[in-house]
């Protein structure tokens, strides 16, 4: 396999390539089947808080909406209410997997499958992210409730679940629900099954087109510039970013006169502490580098079990770039001065989260 490398941001190169409800079930007034035959009718029931004549006691609750009073605590939670909320979730579950198997469902233009990413991705990453890492998120409100905008966010860790928990962090705590296409390097488009997944999940090539086109959209974008320089950095020299490249997000971002949105992600780097880089075996493998950690390859599988650390994602205040010219995009010095910017408004808050925690694993 060739040497993996990055794409670069600012490479001009093109990407190359390519509900229904849930059934409800049907019941009658006293929680029994009806059907159309030409058999005898039913009994007429007594309105609501009205009683039979004859008759002893309160009226019946309604099959299907019963509430019960505070005497009765455990009965709302094994009644018909319960019964039908379970059968709901099968019903839904069996025709997502019809439509999984007949072709009915939808993909944009970069393969972005949005069903299959909010009902079985993210049901899988939320527990990651909300019991083993415990992401803590903050300035959420800074994401634009409507349009584009290009998040900008440090990259660590060994393994990019950085990407993964930010992806997460955008879809669960935004208030209008915006999903996050991640920009990915080529290596990930190369390995099987980890392709076609990032291709559903909404992640794309890292090239100029493709973030240009997905912004001017209205989607949310991520980015992390570091690239493997920062992913695969030793454990030394965690929390200082590495160079942003030559400014290509900016340049994109002001083409698309989309925000930039900078992003500090503080907890992924303690998750494979990285002392060491077997350049031999990773130039063998195909890989930009190959990790050596206090468990890994030492403890086998499972020395690539992640440290259960404690995580905060913080969003900065965005930067506009709507208000420049549109030949802005080709100025070399104001890009430059962007990416400063947007570098130093990173590391900065990166300083003051590691502050602020108390420690490492809480």
């Amino acid at each position: 396999m060739a040497d993996a490398k990055v794409i670069p941001f600012d490479d001009d190169r093109s990407r190359s390539g390519g509900a229904s409800r849930p059934a409800r079930r049907r019941t009658g007034a006293g929680g029994g089947s009806g059907g159309r035959g030409d058999g005898p009718a039913a009994p007429v029931s007594a309105l609501p808080g009205a009683q039979a004549p004859g008759a002893a006691g309160p009226p019946p609750p309604e099959a299907g909406g019963a509430e019960y009073g505070p005497e009765e605590p455990g009965r709302a939670a094994s009644g018909p209410a319960s019964d039908g909320g379970w059968e709901r979730r099968i019903a839904g579950g069996l025709a997502f997997l019809r439509r999984r198997v007949t072709g009915e469902y939808e993909v944009d233009e970069f393969g972005y499958d949005k069903e299959l990413t909010e009902q079985v991705l993210m049901s899988a990453l939320r527990p990651l992210a909300e019991k083993y890492f415990r992401v803590e998120v903050k300035g959420v409100e800074n994401i634009p409730s409507e349009g584009g905008a290009l998040i900008v966010a440090n990259h660590s860790g060994t393994l990019p679940l950085d990407g993964l928990m930010l992806q997460v962090a955008v879809h669960d705590n935004h208030p209008a629900d915006r999903h996050l296409r991640l920009l990915a390097a080529d290596l990930v488009f190369q390995l099987p099954v980890v392709n076609e997944l990032a291709r559903k999940a909404g992640h794309t090539l890292a090239c100029a087109e493709d973030a240009q086109r997905l912004l001017e959209t209205g989607e949310i974008v991520g980015v992390m510039p570091e690239g493997f320089k920062g992913i695969g950095k030793p454990f030394g020299e965690r929390y200082k970013l590495q160079r942003f490249g030559r400014g290509g997000f900016v340049s994109t971002a002001l083409r698309a006169g989309a925000p930039i949105v900078p992003c500090s992600i503080v907890g992924a780097e303690e998750i494979y502490p990285m002392i060491g880089n077997a350049k031999t075996l990773a130039r063998l493998l195909g890989f930009p580098y190959f990790p050596i950690t206090p468990t890994f390859p030492w403890l086998g599988p499972l020395g690539a079990v992640p440290l259960p650390t404690k995580w905060t994602i913080q969003f900065g205040e965005p930067i506009p770039t709507d208000g420049y010219p549109q030949e802005a995009a080709e100025d070399p010095m104001l890009m430059f001065n962007l990416t400063d910017q947007v570098r130093e408004q990173i590391q900065h808050t990166l300083y003051k989260l590691l502050v602020q925690r108390r420690s490492v694993f809480f």
